[in-house]
């Protein structure tokens, strides 16, 4: 049977532009205004293009172009588009972190979709939190929409050898710091390791979160492995452009799709991958949007059983080009069809099953075969224990594996800035078993959960030929990152949690396998260090900080704000 299509006058930009009253009259003279015609908008579908183009945002370059090419597509498909810019959130150059403005984008992209004559939505993000952050918003606003990912830059290159954005400047710049590689070196490096726009290059948090959009649904077959200055983009902008005005007309909306079955199929993508620890506090808040529960738990169970397939750095060794090259997602995904909810419908109006059917892995040594995977579980574990009590993450595919199960003695950082100031002193009493401990710089105590947690080995030890040690945080790490590094440890050291009243010397155990992270030190000692525990003041009186202090959860609920959860309906806007 032929679903429904929705007429002209049901459209929700009908309200705008359809009527016969004084408000019509002016939007549609504005509109004609603007160089338009009636011809242009009357009775169809009006889509807004949400562009987080910036200047500031270099991963996002080719971005006024593809929104020209999205444009196309909407007008060929019988659609009238208007571009709408947004915050861009640019990874390199907010401080103290963009994870700090990932919800003012979500709350942003809702109200703009709410407050104006739209009925279906194009994303177009990819710069890590552009990437939650509108998905988020969409789905709060739920008319149709579906998501454009920037896609990865070109492979990098110096002196003959491949650069991964990320993950090979922590390398080297661990050379850099032991000595190891003279200025010159390092400025060829930096001229070669990012050649193109586009997002990092390595399986990091932007190319994990487009691919989980993809597995969940929202974009178009294969869109999260093209590397944005294949020409191939160009031709994707297009035929996403076609795709959200048949969307419109089908009412098919984000949680017709986001259902909790394409839920667990983003999480079984992602730990295939071996993606980004940042994909688990996404994925949550996200979910949350969508009213489907997810939770630690939930991801650590799929990854014990899935496979990690996808040898990408920094986990492995190629580069998303050689991803794509290789198959990309849709080969992936042939691997592991028992593992996926293959029925669960997507933005093309077809099932996940055949969106990947044909699809074939052309190097096995990009992606795995099934009976010989990189890894037997999935790149990410979830830690539990009392020192956090409410969960910690690490990706320990991209860790020493000698580290795995360790117990040392923890030196203590009480903030970042305690850290820069003596990580490399001389006389910081350290040794290659140390735990190194960073406390106050998760969602409040940094503020915004900065990427912080790849926390930097002291130089005499990297002098010493040390390249890996057991790190732990209430921050996050980039997801280009790797090492023995335990992140987003819940409840933060800022609200009083374990993690606050680790001192100097304490034993710290780590045992992957076992999924434990715990202090060892008698429980009347931590008593008696909690009695004596202060909160720090939250230096914030105004602004958008301020909002941020009050209303963000924990990073084990995803770090949305409280009043942002649900799916609890929002009027109209009243149009007079």
């Amino acid at each position: 049977m032929t679903p429904r299509r929705k007429t002209p006058t049901e459209l929700r930009s009908h309200r705008w532009f359809g009527r016969d009253d004084l408000r019509s009259f002016a939007h549609r003279s504005r509109t004609k205004q603007a160089g338009f015609t009636a011809e242009d908008w009357s009775g169809k579908p009006v889509i807004a293009i949400l562009n987080t183009w910036s200047d500031a945002n270099s991963c996002h370059a080719h971005f006024r172009l593809r929104a020209e090419e999205v444009k196309r597509g909407v007008w060929q498909a019988g659609g009238f588009a208007l571009e709408m810019p947004v915050l861009s959130v640019g990874e390199t150059y907010m401080k103290p972190t963009t994870m700090l403005y990932r919800n003012l984008l979500a709350m942003e992209a809702e109200e703009i979709l709410r407050a104006n004559p739209v009925d279906g939505a194009v994303l177009m993000g990819g710069c890590d939190k552009t990437v939650p952050a509108l998905m988020m918003g969409a789905t709060s606003m739920n008319i149709p929409a579906i998501f454009l990912p920037a896609g990865p830059m070109l492979r990098g290159n110096w002196r003959g050898q491949v650069l991964g954005s990320g993950s090979d400047v922590w390398k080297y710049w661990a050379e850099r710091r032991a000595g190891n590689l003279d200025e010159c070196a390092w400025r060829e490096m930096e001229d070669g390791i990012a050649r193109s726009f586009g997002t990092c290059m390595t399986m990091g948090t932007a190319s994990t979160m487009a691919s989980a959009v993809e597995a969940l649904g929202m974009t178009l077959p294969g869109a999260s492995s093209m590397p944005a200055a294949d020409s191939g983009h160009s031709h994707l902008a297009s035929a996403t452009g076609r795709r959200i005005v048949e969307m419109v007309w089908e009412d098919l909306k984000p949680r017709d799709i986001m259902t909790g079955d394409a839920f667990e199929n983003a999480v079984t993508v992602a730990m295939a991958l071996g993606g980004s620890t940042n994909a688990i506090i996404h994925l949550i808040a996200m979910a949350g949007r969508a009213g489907v529960r997810l939770d630690l738990d939930h991801f650590d169970a799929l990854s014990r059983r899935t496979p990690f397939l996808a040898n990408l750095r920094p986990s492995g060794q190629f580069l998303m080009e050689d991803f794509y090259y290789a198959g990309g997602l849709r080969a992936l995904m042939t691997r592991i069809p028992d593992l996926l909810h293959q029925d669960a419908i997507t933005a093309n109006g077809r099932r996940i099953a055949d969106n990947v059917e044909g699809a074939t892995v052309s190097n096995e040594d990009v992606i795995a075969p099934r009976e010989r995977p990189l890894n037997a579980e999935g790149g990410l574990a979830v830690l539990r224990g009392n020192l956090a009590p409410d969960g910690a993450v690490i990706k320990h595919t991209a860790m020493e594996p000698r580290l795995l199960r360790h117990t040392g003695p923890a030196v203590v950082f009480r903030d970042y800035n305690d850290l820069e100031r003596r990580i490399d002193d001389p006389g910081l009493p350290v040794t290659a078993d140390s735990v190194l401990v960073l406390q106050n710089a998760g969602p409040l105590g940094a503020p915004g959960m900065p990427e912080w947690g790849m926390l930097p080995i002291p130089k005499k030890l990297l002098q010493q030929g040390v390249r890996d040690m057991v790190r732990i945080s209430d921050a996050r790490m980039s997801g280009t990152a790797y090492g023995a590094c335990v992140l987003h440890v819940a409840p933060e050291s800022f609200v009083g949690g374990p993690l606050a009243l680790v001192r100097d010397g304490d034993l710290v155990e780590l045992d992957v396998a076992a999924r434990r992270i715990n202090l060892k030190v008698p429980d009347d000692e931590v008593a008696r260090r909690r009695s004596a525990w202060k909160p720090r003041e939250l230096p914030y009186p105004r602004g958008w900080v301020a909002l941020y202090s009050k209303h963000v959860r924990q990073a084990d609920k995803g770090c949305d704000f409280d009043f942002l959860e649900g799916t609890a309906p929002v009027p109209e806007p009243e149009i007079h």
